[in-house]
């Protein structure tokens, strides 16, 4: 395959995943979670079987038609619901609402989340993001070349916008574990792209008399079947987590399963070929 022939194909496609993504964000905005915008988290042990639209149903005739309801459990018989600030007189009349549907519910635990802690871990969020990019760039920078580490954070950036675009597509909320996700998918891919980027300068010293874009093919086809088998392994095991792993940790795992997937195609189709595209346009290559 022609990666760097074909390299105008891959931007575009990345461009209009990534353009589709931003106008979610722009016109639905990101359905930010209890972590961020403050708020309580009641979890309550119902005792059996029941659907989430009858716990919809029940908040709503409460007046709080905005929450998150997730089922958790081995048995699917646990219940955790997220909601606005709430008094401790209305944490009581929700149970009561509960215990008339349900007279053995119990309580698990109720926290509360107030916004200025969820406006600190969106800065301390932006901060972890910033130093792990500079860091990276650094490192690199180091052991390869600035324009390397440059189009090894747009590709990471591209990962990232991606993982956000679909949360915001799908009004999936976000929460604190899904900053972990977005540092685990950046360092995930990196990673790949090291690995590239490291065949990449070995054959320009063994096939120097080769042309750029031919080397950088061939680089790229030595190291596909090590990119696709590493992905491939850990999406197995990040795919049996979200299936059997629980409700609590599927938006993680779902955001980890987005990020490998696209952390994956830009590592091979985007990062080598931007590179290319910047060494061609300055040394005309």
């Amino acid at each position: 395959m022609d990666f760097i022939g074909k390299r105008k194909l891959w931007f575009v496609l990345s461009g209009t995943v990534i353009v589709i993504g931003i106008i979610a964000i722009l016109f639905t905005g990101m359905n930010m979670g209890i972590d961020f915008r403050g708020g309580t988290l009641l979890h309550y042990n119902i005792g059996q079987e029941f659907d989430i639209s009858q716990v919809r149903n029940v908040l709503e005739e409460l007046d709080l038609k905005d929450n998150e309801i997730k089922k958790a459990g081995d048995n699917k018989e646990e219940v955790i619901i997220r909601v606005r600030m709430l008094s401790q007189s209305e944490k009581n009349k929700i149970l009561t609402s509960f215990q008339t549907v349900w007279p053995d519910i119990e309580t698990i635990r109720m926290e509360e989340v107030d916004p200025i802690v969820g406006q600190e871990l969106k800065e301390k969020a932006l901060l972890a993001t910033i130093i792990a990019s500079l860091g990276m760039i650094i490192y690199i920078t180091l052991r390869f070349e600035f324009k390397f580490a440059i189009t090894a954070i747009l590709a990471v950036l591209h990962d990232a916008l991606i993982v956000l675009g679909f949360f915001a597509l799908f009004k999936i909320p976000i929460n604190a574990p899904f900053i972990a996700a977005i540092l685990t998918i950046l360092g995930y891919s990196i990673n790949d792209t090291i690995v590239i980027y490291d065949r990449i300068r070995e054959n320009i010293r063994l096939l120097h008399k080769e042309t750029l874009d031919k080397i950088i093919n061939i680089s790229l086809k030595q190291t596909l079947t090590r990119s696709i088998n590493t992905s491939l392994t850990t999406l197995l095991a990040i795919i049996m987590l979200y299936f059997f792993g629980g409700e609590t940790i599927k938006d993680f795992t779902l955001a980890l399963i987005i990020g490998i997937i696209a952390g994956t195609y830009s590592s091979i189709f985007i990062a080598s070929p931007l590179w290319y595209t910047w060494k061609k346009t300055e040394h005309g290559v």
